[in-house]
């Protein structure tokens, strides 16, 4: 198949996920505890009537379903850079412990400056850029080896959790909405919310598209991208500070959700191969997707109750992480 055959097959990829993630809006817009017609669903959005169910759709679905589309996306991006930063296909926010520094800042805001709520996202990235400094100082010995990542990122992520845990457990006046919060909950967002993660993802995400070369040269390898004139050191924080930050945006807002990051670059490499210039726009639609559907599943299963999207995404995501430990150990 010529190069020219094989870039119309994975744009034709890209056009079919994005079609695909606006099927899935529709429905998850019309499903939940209250089922919703589709021709309430169309009144809703493209009237300012204040009928039935309208308030419901314009209120709560339209931003929930907005934040989850940039959220997956964020977090499936962020993926892709982790690994292509630490050549290690078990990277993710939530492994490396990135979520847990950026969410230990934001329940300090919660809990103890509330004031600052409007800047939660900007200030959890500093929490997760620290985090991640601190994991891969601890896990570097002449190289990145997955497996030292992964120890300690889950000894990061164990301390910084029960850190955010102590903090919840002694503000017991919010302990309810910052436990659901930190099991990465949609369920309160609001279209004040959904305006910040908005801009701070367009941002993130259009440095994350003009590194897609850089993301090429670097998968080659140290040695091959140095010989192309690739200053490996300077990019690899580059790319890890827009990682973090993506991440960190998504965390403020959403809470812990782990294994987007890991599932979607692996899902994208299989169907349209490792080019980040059709990777990291596929890896968006399909994160994006994915933590739609999970989200969805959330709030479907067990009506009326609602399971938080964090905890569906780790019994989704954690057979899939055992699965890629074991590989990785075997090859090791």
């Amino acid at each position: 198949m010529s190069n020219k055959s094989l870039d119309r097959k994975k744009t034709l990829y890209i056009v079919a996920s994005i079609i695909f993630l606006f099927a899935v809006s529709l429905i998850s817009m019309k499903l939940g505890s209250l089922d919703i017609s589709y021709s309430e669903l169309l009144k809703g959005l493209f009237t300012n009537s204040s009928e039935g169910n309208m308030s419901i759709i314009r209120e709560l679905r339209f931003p929930r379903i907005i934040i989850a589309i940039l959220v997956g996306g964020n977090l499936a991006i962020c993926g892709v850079l982790l690994q292509v930063v630490v050549k290690n296909p078990l990277a993710d926010p939530g492994i490396t412990g990135i979520s847990a520094g950026a969410s230990l800042v934001a329940v300090l805001i919660m809990v103890l400056f509330p004031a600052l709520n409007n800047l939660k996202s900007i200030l959890a990235f500093g929490g997760g850029l620290m985090s991640a400094l601190l994991v891969f100082s601890i896990a570097y010995d002449k190289g990145f080896s997955p497996l030292r990542i992964i120890l300690a990122g889950v000894a990061i992520n164990a301390m910084l959790s029960a850190m955010s845990s102590i903090l919840t457990t002694v503000n017991s006046n919010g302990i309810s909405s910052v436990t659901n919060w930190l099991n990465g909950s949609l369920a309160t967002v609001t279209w004040s919310d959904t305006k910040m993660l908005a801009i701070y993802s367009l941002i993130g995400v259009l440095i994350s598209f003009t590194l897609r070369q850089t993301c090429n040269l670097m998968s080659l390898g140290d040695k091959t991208a140095k010989s192309l004139g690739v200053d490996i050191n300077k990019q690899r924080i580059i790319i890890s500070s827009v990682a973090v930050f993506l991440a960190s945006i998504s965390t403020g807002v959403a809470g812990i959700i782990s294994f987007v990051g890991l599932i979607v670059p692996h899902i994208g490499r299989f169907l349209i191969g490792s080019d980040h210039k059709y990777l990291i726009p596929f890896s968006f639609t399909m994160g994006a997707m994915l933590l739609l559907i999970a989200d969805t599943m959330g709030r479907c299963l067990f009506v009326p109750y609602e399971i938080p999207v964090g905890i569906v995404m780790s019994v989704i995501g954690g057979p899939f992480f055992i699965f890629l430990l074991r590989r990785s150990i075997k090859k090791c």
